[in-house]
């Protein structure tokens, strides 16, 4: 269907939403639960596509997919009508003896767009909140990774009528400028490149359309002359390759006190022997690049330094086996753009003021990973760098726990969700003032001559 052609449904999502009907805690609550009993009732097929698609097994795909949504849904059941509840505040002098409020209301519609990545958590997770607090939703799951995509439209219209929650398919670049510019959302939430992600901010800014932008980086991690080579060797192997290195959060680039170095490559090359054996390619731990498109953009990497472990690739399967690249030229691309995909370059450093001069150049990474033991140095490096979120003495888990607030900084994002930030992220704060009328000072209302010294007083 042409996006224009979807003007009805989303008037009829705008009518749904007026009539209140998503609104009572008991109906979100409902919905909820109806979504978590879907994704256990098509658990075995997600498995199958998300394998399909990305070569995931069924331990990962929990881990990363479907088990971060089940833990969403019971964070948000179990504290929904403590999210809901009105906020009372307190109320400054001048206002005296009115109570003050914050009540939570949904934002209306929203419209929900993801990535191929993790292409059933990035865009099921968003919808969790936004089902918490009491939206209709349009979802735009990725083309990129057609299996999942397929099963996921399954479950939606399967379950919920399309003038609350409306699933969209097609080709990203034609779909959602078209959504965007015929219909205005109340909020936009995108997940994926920074380059999308501005295009998407620009279309949204032209109605004063609010957005969440959860884009990407150059997340550095940095490793400390004192820290613990072999674990950090193990987590840093663990999130990087991952996925096949096709994680937002994992990490980029491995900065490494120069006496320490060579330490960790022999380190990460017996980390990802003991994760993915003798051959990687052969190993049912190991996942493989989306499309051929990704794989050429990858392999192009490799000869912009010596490879010292992996290296091997075969576009048919679209395998490429973990990579450890060293002895980088300054102008390498590997340096400058965002690498999503199995290859980890290498740089050494002497001095933290040299590390940090490294990092500069791409600034306010969505994840930042430090290992060290010394807390002064973890203390200096967090007040020194810039971005979204991170790890001591470990790299990506912060992402899992969705008591923390997960979001980039400047060009790795805007805005933040999980857990309770993401009914934030979907509610509108409305500020209540409630004043009686049994008292009524005249000392409030004009004339306001010889009344300076005493509004000192009470503004202040």
């Amino acid at each position: 269907m042409p996006a224009t052609g979807y003007t009805s449904q989303l008037n009829a999502l705008r009518q749904y939403f007026d009539s209140g009907h998503t609104r009572p805690y008991e109906f979100r609550k409902k919905q909820l639960q109806q979504l978590r009993q879907a994704i256990l009732d098509h658990e075995k097929e997600l498995y199958e596509a998300l394998y399909k698609d990305l070569h995931k097994n069924p331990e990962e795909s929990w881990v990363t997919e479907l088990g971060m949504v089940i833990a969403e849904i019971n964070t948000s059941i179990r504290n929904l009508r403590r999210w809901m509840k009105p906020e009372r505040v307190a109320t400054n002098l001048l206002n005296f003896p009115s109570g003050s409020r914050v009540l939570k209301e949904p934002l209306g519609v929203v419209l929900i767009i993801a990535p191929w990545n993790y292409p059933f958590q990035l865009l099921i997770n968003p919808l969790v909140g936004a089902i918490a607090a009491g939206n209709c939703v349009v979802l735009k799951p990725s083309e990129i990774a057609p299996a999942t995509e397929a099963v996921m439209k399954k479950i939606i219209t399967g379950l919920f009528p399309e003038e609350y929650i409306l699933y969209v398919q097609g080709d990203g670049a034609e779909i959602v400028p078209a959504l965007m510019n015929n219909f205005r959302f109340d909020h936009v939430f995108y997940t994926g490149s920074t380059g999308v992600g501005k295009a998407v901010y620009k279309m949204a800014a032209e109605k004063l359309v609010p957005v969440t932008l959860e884009l990407g980086g150059k997340s550095p991690c940095i490793v400390e002359e004192d820290a613990s080579i072999d674990v950090a060797a193990r987590r840093i192997a663990l999130s990087k390759f991952s996925n096949a290195g096709q994680m937002c959060v994992a990490p980029d680039y491995v900065l490494v006190h120069v006496s320490r170095k060579e330490e960790l490559i022999q380190a990460l090359k017996k980390a990802i022997h003991r994760f993915f054996g003798d051959d990687p390619a052969q190993s049912s731990e190991y996942g493989r690049i989306i499309n051929a498109k990704q794989f050429d953009r990858l392999i192009n990497y490799l000869n912009e330094g010596t490879i010292v472990a992996g290296g091997t690739s075969d576009k048919e399967q679209l395998y490429i086996s973990p990579t450890i690249l060293t002895d980088l030229a300054a102008e390498a691309r590997l340096l400058k753009e965002e690498i999503f995909g199995p290859v980890l370059p290498i740089i050494s450093f002497t001095t933290a003021t040299e590390a940090k001069q490294l990092i500069e150049h791409n600034p306010d990474p969505l994840a930042f990973y430090l290992f060290t033991q010394n807390k002064a140095k973890e203390k200096e490096w967090l007040e020194s760098v810039s971005f979204g979120g991170g790890c001591i003495n470990n790299t990506a888990l912060h992402f899992t726990n969705n008591r923390l607030p997960f979001g980039g900084k400047g060009n790795s994002g805007l805005g933040q969700y999980h857990g309770k930030y993401s009914f934030d992220t979907f509610s509108h704060r409305k500020s209540i003032l409630k004043t009686p009328t049994w008292l009524d000072p005249a000392i409030k209302y004009p004339p306001f001559k010889g009344k300076l010294g005493l509004f000192k007083k009470i503004v202040r």
